[in-house]
């Protein structure tokens, strides 16, 4: 009888020990495979840079179900086109980068620019990857590059910020009282 009692005791604090390691592997599941610092990416297709990427620190969470980058201490992204010019840049104070859906959310403080010299001004962009657009459906203020101000709800361009598209927009805009006159 008391071997009986021993064997069902050890029984008892395995299956103890077991559900405590299931808890915590669970719990291990949502932590950081990496962290870096002061990271220095530069994205290129067929030999050609598309873009720069900056950031204080990233945190990679990539050995999950669905993988992501955080960047905790912002971000900046530069932009170029073919003969390496500054197309547009993004930078905000918070990004998270979705491997699956292959987007990257830019949250607080976005400030984003064209080579336009127009500036974008939101608390949230997201930038598809895929289809090489810029969405956001949070209020959005644009700064021309005469200084007048737009401001909507809801924007989308392509990756360069030109063309864009602005929903529900206002803004106050100068305008002459002057007619133009024949050959102006």
């Amino acid at each position: 009888m008391p071997a009986l009692f021993i064997c069902m005791l050890a029984v008892s604090a395995c299956e103890n020990s077991l559900s405590d390691i299931k808890k915590i592997s669970s719990k291990e599941e949502d932590k950081p495979i990496s962290r870096s610092t002061d990271v220095d990416v530069i994205y290129s297709d067929s030999a050609k840079v598309k873009a720069h990427m900056t950031a204080p620190v990233e945190i990679d969470y990539t050995d999950i179900p669905q993988p992501y980058r955080e960047f905790t201490k912002g971000v900046k992204i530069i932009f170029y086109d073919e003969d390496l010019k500054v197309k547009g840049t993004i930078v905000s104070d918070y990004a998270i980068q979705r491997d699956k859906q292959n987007t990257i959310e830019f949250h607080k403080n976005v400030v984003a620019s064209n080579s336009q010299g127009e500036t974008f001004k939101s608390e949230e962009l997201i930038y598809d990857q895929t289809a090489k657009k810029l969405f956001s459906t949070k209020p959005v203020q644009i700064t021309m590059s005469n200084g007048n101000l737009m401001n909507g709800t809801g924007f989308n361009s392509n990756e360069s910020l030109y063309p864009w598209h602005i929903d529900q927009a206002t803004g106050t805009f100068p305008v002459s009282e002057k007619p133009p006159t024949l050959g102006q």
